[in-house]
């Protein structure tokens, strides 16, 4: 079973403002790193990084449930670009904050040295299983960034994730670091469900930031993981898994049962991954 967020460990870190928040961090460009640890260890972890860290806190809240819907072209281009490792590619989603109904089209692009550009418009959340409203913010974007997919490609939505996150301000080095837990993915008719872990990201202009030190100090690396292309290789195994193929042995486990028709991502899972 998921355990819950560590609510009473986020109460323990000062309170930080959305618009402080991205006053100070926004990052919009970037070095991510991500990092899969058990949910157990996330209060000692919060317990660590509180003299230096503040939590977002929106009206009381510090944990908010988040759905992305990942569009991809009918061959997969932004997939395979991710699975053959290309140094320059792209992700287009939408993201609908389902505390507040806000909603973003979001179109990120990797680059050298790992940097990573995140573009966004705000979107009308009714319109989020679609691109077509903000396809031309789509088209300019890629055309900028010289990424070759031709105007009007096809961009359907191909995979949906759901998790709830916590956002950390870190000032000194003026970084962020999200932590989500409770991840589920649908593709088609089956879902998925990542139970007992959380994935730590930390995201910086470049340094290690104090949060990446003390998962260091205590034995956790990096993890090669994507939300999108992880996801979709746990649910899609005819496709090429590479970078992921140690993450999706270690937490990805059994078998995806198909389900007809598609469900909606519920408390009551067709299947939990196991964690190790």
């Amino acid at each position: 079973m998921t355990a819950a967020f560590p609510v009473e460990a986020l109460a323990g870190l000062a309170p930080v403002g959305l618009a402080e928040l991205v006053e100070r961090a926004a990052l919009q460009t970037r070095v991510d790193r991500k990092y899969l640890v058990p949910e157990a260890v996330l209060p000692a972890l919060l317990g660590q990084v509180a003299p230096y860290a503040q939590a977002l806190d929106i009206d009381g809240a510090r944990v908010f449930q988040y759905r992305s819907v990942y569009f991809d072209t009918p061959w997969l281009a932004s997939y395979h670009d991710a699975a053959y490792r290309r140094r320059r590619r792209f992700k287009v989603r939408t993201r609908t904050y389902l505390d507040s109904g806000q909603c973003g089209l979001e179109v990120k692009i990797n680059g050298a040295r790992g940097s990573v550009t995140k573009h966004r418009l705000l979107y009308d959340p009714r319109d989020g299983e679609t691109v077509h409203p903000g396809r031309g913010f789509v088209d300019e974007v890629l055309a900028r960034e010289s990424l070759g997919l031709a105007t009007g490609t096809p961009l359907d939505p191909v995979l949906v994730t759901e998790y709830r996150r916590a956002t950390l301000l870190l000032p000194e080095s003026e970084s962020r670091v999200t932590i989500d837990t409770d991840l589920a993915w649908r593709y088609g008719g089956a879902t998925l469900r990542l139970s007992g872990v959380a994935v730590v990201e930390t995201k910086s202009a470049s340094a290690a930031t104090p949060v990446d030190r003390v998962l260091w100090r205590a034995g956790t690396r990096p993890a090669r993981i994507s939300k999108y292309a992880t996801g979709l290789a746990a649910l899609r195994l005819d496709l090429p898994d590479g970078p992921w193929r140690r993450t999706l042995r270690r937490h990805f486990r059994g078998t995806i049962a198909p389900a007809t028709p598609a469900p909606a991502l519920s408390p009551r899972p067709e299947q939990e991954a196991s964690c190790v």
